[in-house]
């Protein structure tokens, strides 16, 4: 009987599972696949794949190309540093300006809290390119940020704010803050307020209360939020394309470049490989760190 009931309800999840693993195998593994076996293959005469077996893809990147038909150049590790620079320097803006707020919005009343997480997620409402082309409005050296500090006689020539890496860094974490929020806001609305009141009975003040209590039982927020926001942020090309111009150039770019136009499809699956093993480093870490802090908070006995 035990096993009959087991069994119906392991057929019971298959089937609700079903749609999602149908969904995720035809739209992700298998054009994951396809990218795998095309970073393996020499590049295409005029185009495309040539079905020969090819690892010089990832030499011109590594630095194991045979010198002949590949050369290996260090900018494209160069690219690829940057993006990792940038994506993490993204991530830790992001978590400056969303943890002080999720903070305070965790704490405030529950008529008020739905509505603060609607203004968070209110930017989805409006196209990204719109949102972006917006940003370089006023960070154009004729935009209303110039114009202000110009009128106050502040500065005496526009600054060049546009196409730079800090437009690029800017208009990341304007897209990604909600990425961010949410999980940090998640973690913090499930603290037990009776740990954060019990140290204030032991004499702890608000500083130590916050860095023993309140920091590390939301560190899974903060890990779970820093992934979130790093892993689009290392393959974004939008943004550094609209901010960035010609003049910051990162590995996401590069990707499209080789895809559509120098139509060298298994350099570019290469390049799309580095970048998805970076990104399972960075999950495994994750994971390890999450373990690890449910590990401890288990035997405390919190």
């Amino acid at each position: 009987m035990n096993g009959s009931a087991r069994g119906r309800r392991r057929l019971q999840l298959m089937r609700l599972l079903a749609p999602v693993t149908i969904f995720l195998g035809i739209f992700f593994l298998a054009p994951l696949s396809i990218l795998f076996v095309y970073a393996f293959l020499e590049p295409g005469l005029y185009g495309g794949v040539s079905w020969n077996f090819y690892h010089q893809n990832f030499g011109r990147i590594l630095g194991w190309a045979d010198g002949v038909y590949e050369e290996y150049d260090p900018v494209y590790i160069q690219i690829f540093l940057r993006s990792v620079r940038l994506a993490l320097t993204t991530v830790v803006g992001c978590l400056l300006i969303c943890y002080p707020a999720a903070l305070w919005v965790s704490r405030l009343p529950d008529r008020w809290k739905s509505f603060c997480i609607f203004l968070i997620t209110l930017p989805f409402f409006a196209s990204l390119v719109v949102r972006l082309f917006a940003w370089m409005l006023i960070l154009k050296p004729s935009g209303w940020i110039n114009e202000t500090l110009l009128a106050l006689s502040l500065i005496t020539e526009p600054f060049d704010m546009l196409f730079t890496e800090g437009a690029v860094i800017v208009g990341m974490i304007y897209v990604l803050i909600p990425f961010m929020f949410l999980p940090l806001y998640a973690s913090l609305e499930k603290l037990d307020k009776s740990l954060i009141e019990a140290s204030g009975d032991l004499g702890a003040n608000r500083l130590k209360t916050f860095l023993r209590v309140t920091l590390p039982l939301s560190l899974p927020g903060i890990i779970g939020g820093s992934i979130i926001v790093f892993i689009p942020s290392l393959g974004n090309f939008v943004v550094p394309d609209l901010l960035g111009g010609a003049k910051v150039l990162m590995i996401g770019n590069l990707i499209e470049q080789q895809f559509l136009m120098a139509r060298n499809w298994p350099f570019g699956s290469a390049l799309a490989m580095i970048v998805l093993a970076a990104v399972l480093i960075f999950l495994l870490i994750y994971v390890s760190v999450v373990t690890r802090s449910e590990d401890t908070r288990g035997q405390q006995g919190v």
